[in-house]
């Protein structure tokens, strides 16, 4: 297998993520102060569909009644996606911290892309989505489907 196929692009490929994966890192988390915006408001969503959820962000003490992590370095136990709700030029930051904990995917929410830290973390088998909304793909793949 090429690491260009660890760059997913279809809906059967996003499917099947979201249909095997069970715990997700959420980096950027943000609380229910900011229940509107996408970094609470979707993996909220998430969460009341059965997904675990660490939720990884230094400014908050928890989320959901989880304690919250200050970084990915945190985690000792396997994840299935780390989701990033950063700023692209905040993504090649995450990147080591990502490849020892060695989850399935990385997942880029909706306007976030980094082709470098992307490449890299294909090459070593981690399944990189970018730029796609994880709620609003659960809802067109997923629940439509149901």
């Amino acid at each position: 297998m090429d690491w260009h196929d660890f760059l997913v692009d279809t809906d059967e490929s996003i499917r099947q993520i979201l249909k095997t994966s069970r715990t997700i890192a959420v980096v950027g988390i943000k609380d229910e102060n900011h229940a509107y915006e996408a970094a609470h408001s979707v993996p909220a969503y998430l969460y009341s569909r059965g997904y675990k959820i660490i939720p990884v962000n230094p400014n908050y003490k928890s989320v959901f009644g989880t304690p919250t992590l200050q970084s990915l370095s945190e985690i000792n136990e396997p994840v299935d996606i780390v989701i990033l709700f950063r700023a692209p030029a905040n993504v090649p930051m995450h990147v080591n911290d990502i490849l020892k904990l060695q989850p399935k995917v990385l997942w880029m929410q909706t306007g976030i892309r980094h082709q470098e830290a992307a490449h890299k973390l294909a090459r070593h088998g981690i399944k990189v989505v970018q730029d796609h909304c994880m709620y609003m793909d659960h809802l067109r793949l997923i629940r439509a489907a149901a």
